[in-house]
């Protein structure tokens, strides 16, 4: 744990080697990194920290909770620690606040990973409704309470199985232990509420890092063909789909996950091949 900016922040830090930052996305936690980070940090100095209002990270209002909030604390976070990634890595909305931080300057990492990467926003009714009603239930203060105490196990496993993935026994474990924490859950409520892209969306063209998208086929979260969508306004991105994979694929095959990063590392010259 750690005092930076306006948080108290818990964050992991493993391995030695070219610095490596993972983001998670929202509602997640380190713990989606569990079995991915230990096979990175065999070559890396890995970063993983919990997001503002996640897992062990307070948030002290909504404004830590958008996308220029959580940059911005993330920033001094990396600041506090003097930690400059070579390799940014960020899963769903974790992509999006590493592609702010890089248009933003704050970093300039060799490489930025998405991993199912979420850099537009949602179309249609669905853009519309889900804000709307996460914010609706983020100004209730019993909301998270009452989604907390009334979370069980089988609802986050069905909850997970919607994203397209499936993940081991321990995965759908932690989850569950998150989702009964109703700091947790407003952390996350107020993420979805916060949350607007369309400026991202429309300074992708500006986003001048080696971006690679890794795309989970089975993807029911984002959309895999929105990978190629935003990779098409990016200077310098290229995707890699993932067959039978969801929007989990980190987390339901992290050594695959684990190694394509590493050849990508290898490829841009961050190190040489082992």
């Amino acid at each position: 744990m750690i005092k930076a900016g306006r948080l108290c922040w818990h964050f992991q830090l493993m391995g030695n080697g070219p610095a490596l930052l993972l983001i998670h996305g929202t509602g997640a936690a380190t713990h989606s990194w569990r079995a991915m980070a230990p096979l990175l940090a065999r070559r890396f100095t890995v970063l993983a920290p919990d997001l503002p209002g996640h897992g062990f990270t307070g948030s002290k209002d909504s404004a830590t909770q958008s996308l220029a909030g959580m940059s911005r604390a993330l920033n001094a976070l990396l600041k506090e620690l003097r930690f400059a990634p070579d390799i940014a890595v960020g899963h769903s909305a974790g992509a999006a606040i590493l592609a702010r931080l890089c248009l933003n300057g704050v970093i300039e990492p060799k490489l930025l990973v998405a991993l199912n990467g979420a850099f537009a926003p949602l179309e249609g009714l669905a853009g519309y409704l889900l804000p709307s009603m996460a914010k609706l239930l983020f100004l209730n203060p019993f909301a998270p309470r009452f989604f907390a105490w009334t979370t069980d196990r089988a609802a986050v496993s069905r909850l997970l199985r919607g994203t397209g993935s499936e993940i081991d026994e321990e995965g759908v474990d932690y989850y569950a232990r998150l989702f009964r924490n109703p700091a947790h859950v407003a952390g996350a409520l107020g993420m979805m509420a916060n949350w607007d892209l369309l400026a991202l969306h429309r300074e992708l063209p500006r986003l001048a890092a080696a971006t690679a998208l890794i795309v989970g086929a089975k993807d029911k979260a984002v959309p895999p063909l929105a990978a190629r969508m935003s990779a098409a306004r990016m200077p310098n991105a290229f995707v890699e789909r993932l067959e039978g994979l969801g929007h989990l694929a980190h987390e339901e095959q992290p050594a695959l996950v684990a190694a394509i990063i590493l050849r990508f590392a290898e490829q841009t010259g961050i190190f040489a091949a082992a």
